[in-house]
């Protein structure tokens, strides 16, 4: 049995005890997440499709850690004009772990 969860702009394809790395949720760590927007289940080769969410279905997890990625360097310059601008980013994100997908 699998899922299709939009969350954080984007999609992820899920099952019972996978963990995922999703955009920053704001719910401390141990507390239960759902996620409603579940745009299609497959259970047992029954898929069901939603248009645009499928009623009723609604995915379980817990959050396992909140933190940040690896630091990345963004790095602007422009030739022979003396102009550089050097500067770092660490995306936050949340560490999900899925406890049950209902529907």
């Amino acid at each position: 049995m699998y899922a299709v969860i939009e969350t954080g702009g984007k999609q992820y394809r899920v099952q019972e005890g996978d963990i995922l790395f999703v955009e920053k949720i704001d719910v401390e760590e141990g507390k239960e997440v759902n996620f409603d927007k579940v745009l299609l289940v497959s259970k047992e080769g029954d898929l069901t499709v939603g248009k645009p969410f499928v009623e009723g279905a609604k995915v379980e997890g817990s959050v396992v850690e909140q933190g940040k990625s690896k630091k990345i360097v963004v790095f602007k310059y422009k030739a022979k004009k003396n102009y550089r601008k050097k500067q770092g980013h660490r995306q936050p994100y949340t560490k999900v772990k899925i406890e049950k997908i209902v529907g």
